[in-house]
């Protein structure tokens, strides 16, 4: 059994990936750090964790834990990720891993340092719907792909949440930017070559709220759009000559319609539906990662976390300046 440590007490461990540990058949939580030893003795009792460390210092320097997963806010991710990697712990950072590509490569040449596994927390790559969504694009059942269209929004404007605090790496284009990004790389095993992106800024905040995105990939184009102050909406279609496909929630499995994908023939006459019921995507996520601690399957990896970056990175700089930028 994989022995996890939790760095921090995060909403997103508390609610997500937390209860996928303790869920998974290959993993055990073993250990909570907070900077208030209080608040990770509470979180541990709540999820039955035998040891709670007041520092994320004292608990990376335990034998206690295997690994550890990391949700602490964006402005951090790096520093600690690096960290645990020199202390000999692998990892499993909550994306977005950083904000610009060029920030990650200390942490590759810290893991090939330490010989540990780190990857980046797309719990995306993991459901069986991406896979399949991959297989149909692959085995050309929408004949060539010529559009890709997506949309991913949220409403919060909650001055405290770290979204809207730029010094944490708040903004939409680092929380769910990355989602339309790398489903469509994944899915088509096609890298962008050029972006061009509107983007605009909460002027209380400081942080970009809203961005409408063009990405070239050469063969086909991606538009999609991103916010977080519009009314919640996911939704993600891949159109070919032959046919298209929409998946029904595309992110954050489980919500709306269910999971499911749906391959439309062209004359909108049949429609067949791939559903995917109770898959549940963060505990497939650390169940491969542990796999992977032991030389089995494969992991979203440090170099395709780059990859993903480069294009966030374009984003930005087409929002400031007007132009396509190069990927």
């Amino acid at each position: 059994m994989f022995r996890w440590g939790v760095l921090s007490t995060a909403k997103i461990g508390l609610e997500q990936v937390v209860p996928s540990i303790c869920d998974s058949q290959n993993g055990v939580l073993t250990a909570v750090a907070s900077r208030d030893a209080e608040r990770a003795r509470t979180f541990a009792d709540r999820f039955g964790a035998p040891h709670a460390f007041g520092s994320y210092d004292a608990m990376l320097a335990s034998d206690t834990i295997d690994g550890v997963y990391i949700p602490l806010p964006t402005s951090q991710h790096i520093e600690w990720s690096i960290k645990a990697a020199e202390a000999g712990k692998h990892v499993l950072c909550e994306k977005p891993l950083a904000l610009t590509a060029a920030d990650i490569e200390p942490l590759v040449a810290a893991r090939d340092r330490a010989g540990v596994l780190v990857s980046e927390a797309f719990m995306v790559v993991y459901h069986p719907q991406w896979h399949k969504v991959r297989d149909l694009i692959a085995n050309g059942a929408i004949g060539t792909l010529r559009q890709v269209d997506a949309v991913f929004s949220y409403y919060n404007v909650d001055p405290e949440n770290m979204r809207n605090r730029p010094e944490l790496g708040g903004g939409v284009i680092p929380d769910i930017g990355v989602y339309p990004t790398v489903t469509t790389r994944f899915a088509t095993g096609a890298e962008p070559e050029r972006i061009h992106a509107v983007v605009d800024y909460d002027p209380d905040f400081g942080i970009d709220r809203y961005a409408s995105v063009r990405a070239d990939y050469g063969a086909f184009e991606q538009t999609f759009y991103l916010s977080t102050q519009l009314a919640n909406r996911q939704h993600m279609a891949f159109h070919g000559d032959k046919g298209w496909i929409e998946l029904t929630a595309p992110f954050n499995s489980n919500l709306y319609e269910g999971d499911e994908v749906r391959l439309h023939s062209p004359g909108h006459d049949r429609t067949e539906v791939f559903r995917f019921t109770g898959v549940k995507q963060y505990r497939l996520q650390v169940e491969a990662f542990a796999r992977a601690v032991s030389g089995e399957g494969s992991l979203f990896t440090l170099e395709e976390s780059i990859l993903n970056q480069r294009v966030l990175d374009a984003v930005f700089a087409s929002g400031k300046s007007g132009q396509w930028e190069n990927v």
